[in-house]
């Protein structure tokens, strides 16, 4: 037994140690009517072999993104990760790491996180960015507490284009911080109505864009209208390659920024692992969540790095903490910064080109369909549209048919009006043959 290396004589003695006599003991003070009376229904232990040949068989059962024509967005976005960066990763000195207890000593992975924050604060035109987040969603409600500590305020709108599944991380991390959470209805566009719901108590505004529709917003209005009323205004998005084309959230008046990074340098992976984006102003710095690395020179003069902020309560006393945070997704954050580099600032832009390209083409060939709307008007890569039937009795015919064809909207918000609105995403891995298969099949399968 390669991991079960205990005999009975071994927990003999380990529970003669601790003065148990049966391994029941240790269970004395669950309530009895919590206990199991018989084993749990699963499977006894098999060999290696049998596993393997168990777990390929229900890997078997997935159908990989690369496999047929995909058209999935919503938060998880499929994009040409380069051969390269997976094999610079599992570079041991890279692979091996985790969070530097001693974090002078593994200057090789500060300087990569100092890279990385580098990178972050550039596409978003932000002064600084932290060493990144668990993912977007944790990322945003982070922000909220953040925006709580700076204005001593208690109260935060989030806009109807925020993806729902962030506003309920939001509000599940938040109201047990003692905040109150207002999440808007669900709306394409109309961002504007955040300003509409703030009070005097209000700390910040979130507002998504990209939103979870795909709509893209101006947020210099919101930001004046935020600032006037004394809060912070937090700009969201799932689609970091956005901002290849985009103006970023940073030059319109953001005061932090965060999302998910996904979609550069890390693959879907059938959900995960993900690393979140946050980026603030440098007089808010020290209320920042996480941890930041930053560059310093050593005794003799050479350029070194250090942590310059920790203030997760792994490093520091708990009450002073300002997050939870217990890592920094290092692998991720190495992806994201080994992609960006390989692309630099020209190829995140034809990237960003191909991206929207081919999302004008797809929302030019679906709309063409009798009795298909699209509802967003200014997009990047990811749209809504509404169908003449229920979004998802469409989508299993499409399914059917080899096409994995969208997000239904009321899969992730179950809102009255919005069981025929299905979200939509093209992106540069998408070939003319995908679109044109989507349409001819959307035609047939509506009509």
């Amino acid at each position: 037994m390669r991991y079960l290396p205990l005999s009975d004589d071994d927990r003999a003695q380990m529970l003669a140690v601790i003065g148990a006599k049966s391994v029941d003991d240790l269970y004395a003070g669950v309530p009895s009517g919590a206990l199991l009376d018989k084993p749990v229904a699963l499977p006894a232990h098999q060999g290696e072999q049998e596993v393997e040949r168990l777990m390929k068989l229900l890997a078997s059962c997935n159908i990989p993104a690369g496999k047929t024509a995909f058209f999935l967005g919503a938060g998880a976005y499929r994009h040409h990760i380069p051969a390269s960066v997976d094999h610079l990763i599992q570079r041991s000195e890279f692979l091996t790491t985790y969070t530097p207890y001693q974090p002078e000593i593994a200057q090789g992975t500060l300087q990569a996180l100092y890279e990385f924050q580098t990178q972050v604060a550039l596409l978003l035109d932000m002064e600084v960015a932290n060493a990144s987040m668990y993912d977007g969603s944790t990322g945003m409600a982070e922000a909220a507490l953040m925006a709580a500590r700076v204005t001593k305020r208690t109260r935060v709108v989030l806009s109807g284009g925020v993806h729902p599944h962030y506003a309920e991380t939001v509000r599940t991390t938040c109201e047990a911080a003692g905040l109150e959470i207002v999440a808007l209805p669900a709306a394409v566009d109309d961002e504007m109505a955040v300003l509409r719901a703030m009070d005097a108590n209000t700390a910040a505004v979130i507002v998504q864009s990209p939103n979870v529709f795909g709509a893209i917003t101006d947020l210099k209005p919101i930001a004046d209208g935020a600032h006037a009323g004394g809060a912070l205004l937090v700009a969201s998005f799932t689609e970091a390659m956005a901002f290849g084309l985009i103006e970023p959230p940073g030059a319109m008046g953001a005061d932090i920024v965060v999302g998910e990074g996904q979609s550069i340098g890390n693959a879907l992976n059938f959900g995960g692992p993900y690393v979140g984006l946050f980026a603030t102003k440098e007089k808010y710095l020290r209320q920042s969540p996480g941890r930041l690395a930053g560059e310093t020179v050593d005794a003799d003069g050479k350029r070194g790095f250090v942590l310059t902020l920790s203030t997760r309560e792994q490093h520091i006393r708990r009450e002073k903490a300002t997050s939870n945070i217990c890592t920094n997704s290092g692998l991720c954050t190495l992806a994201w910064t080994i992609h960006m580099t390989l692309l630099g600032a020209e190829g995140l832009k034809r990237v960003a080109t191909l991206n929207h390209e081919n999302a004008c083409d797809l929302a030019d060939a679906l709309a063409a369909t009798p009795g298909v709307e699209v509802l967003t008007r200014r997009y990047f890569n990811e749209f809504a549209i509404r169908l003449p039937k229920r979004a998802d009795i469409v989508l299993d015919a499409l399914l059917e048919k080899g096409i994995i064809g969208g997000v239904p909207f009321a899969r992730l918000n179950p809102t009255e009006g919005m069981e025929n609105v299905l979200l939509v995403c093209a992106t540069e891995t998408n070939t003319p043959e995908d679109i044109n298969a989507y349409a001819a099949a959307l035609k047939e399968i509506v009509q």
